[in-house]
């Protein structure tokens, strides 16, 4: 679902992400996107159905992440099957607040 999300992005004409993205601050670990764009420091995440066995750790990564300054935006397979135009849009106009 990963690889369709960014299918989807680069179909609608937006930059390609990198892929499975580790970050860190300085030499700590902060934990991995699944796509990312470095430059606006913008991260995307799929939520597929093991994600609610994992929701308190997904939390933490993501409160470390948004700690230094990375904005994550969330998205399921009803997301990517069913609105694909709003999930282009909402990546869209997060690359543009940088």
């Amino acid at each position: 679902m990963e690889s369709r999300l960014r299918m989807l992005l680069v179909l609608a004409r937006l930059p390609r992400p990198e892929a499975q993205v580790t970050i860190r601050d300085g030499h700590r670990f902060l934990g991995r996107v699944d796509l990312y764009y470095r430059a606006h420091r913008v991260g995307l995440e799929y939520d597929g159905g093991t994600h609610r066995d994992s929701l308190a750790e997904d939390n933490r990564r993501q409160n470390l992440l948004t700690g230094v300054g990375v904005r994550l935006l969330r998205f399921t397979a009803g997301d990517i099957y069913n609105t694909p135009a709003l999930v282009a849009g909402q990546v869209r106009a997060a690359l543009r607040r940088n």
